[in-house]
């Protein structure tokens, strides 16, 4: 048996989730990928992964291979572009994870735009909203939002998005005026339903000013996009970070409510694993998405 080949083969299986998606990246069948894991087993002697008819997934143990195996591979990788005089050009494939809303609206499109100037670049864009481990998923690059990232990653703060309360034109026009923040306890504030706190926004005003307000609403979402579509569709003012509404601020259908108050910004972050080889291709992914956040709507450096 390839030991190596066979390992890739498992990697690739653990993270598509499927052996048939394997076999098909692969442009082998789903019967010789099920053949070299068994190998691959034998050879290990345990068991890797758990099948059913549906659902696959690593087994304690393969877990912990599939980590070693990855860096295994990478290390492979890395021999072969020394040797080749190749690590200057960038190949091979990419896994990035990046929360869904961003994901969406910015950067799926320059993904595309990355993967035209870089023909040899494969890359896998995976959207979710949890933070995921870097290590444990396979994950190359990841864009977040938010606080400090966890200290077992490398991270890059690479721009930071401005949050203040938006609303629609028809919402504003039949609701009750909105001249300072203790006005907003007269609305049904739409937020976000893990935000840290659902009864008070805290908003930082001219000249150093501070005010902690209490606000409800009746309808609060976890996702992102469909606070997006519920700020467009009148439900309510909400907080919003700029990169999520700036194109409906520039087209007129949302404004912004009380434009010299802000809420803490929102900080985005391109993290990777703390490791001392990174393929041509993650270095270049990863100075390229620096360069190229702080320029994304409603992003500044």
């Amino acid at each position: 048996m390839d030991t190596l080949k066979a390992m890739a083969t498992y990697v690739r299986a653990v993270e598509l989730g499927s052996l048939s998606a394997a076999a098909r990246e692969l442009r082998t069948t789903q019967p010789t990928v099920s053949k070299a894991v068994a190998a691959l087993e034998k050879t290990v002697g345990v068991r890797l992964l758990e099948r059913s008819t549906v659902h696959l997934a690593p087994t304690d143990e393969g877990q912990q291979f599939y980590v070693h195996a990855r860096r295994v591979l990478e290390q492979h990788a890395e021999a072969l572009d020394a040797a080749r005089g190749l690590a200057g050009s960038p190949s091979g494939l990419l896994r990035i994870n990046a929360p869904l809303a961003i994901g969406q609206l910015r950067l799926n499109a320059w993904l595309l735009g990355f993967l035209r100037t870089h023909a040899g670049v494969h890359a896998e864009l995976i959207l979710n909203d949890r933070f995921v481990d870097l290590v444990e998923e396979g994950v190359d690059v990841a864009l977040r939002l938010g606080g400090p990232p966890p200290p077992h990653v490398v991270a890059r703060e690479v721009g930071v998005s401005r949050r203040g309360l938006v609303a629609s034109p028809a919402y504003l026009a039949n609701a009750p005026r909105i001249r300072r923040p203790q006005d907003l306890a007269r609305h049904e504030v739409l937020q976000f339903a893990w935000a840290t706190s659902l009864d008070t926004l805290t908003l930082d005003g001219p000249r150093g000013a501070r005010e902690t307000v209490a606000v409800s609403g009746r309808y609060r979402v976890n996702s992102s996009m469909s606070i997006r579509e519920a700020l467009v569709l009148g439900a309510g003012p909400g907080l919003a970070p700029d990169w999520l509404v700036q194109d409906l601020l520039d087209r007129g259908d949302l404004v912004r409510v009380l434009p010299t108050w802000r809420a803490e910004p929102q900080r985005a972050w391109v993290m990777y694993q703390a490791q001392r080889y990174r393929p041509a291709r993650t270095r270049l992914l990863i100075d390229a998405l620096v360069a190229a956040v702080p320029g994304w709507p409603g992003f500044q450096r």
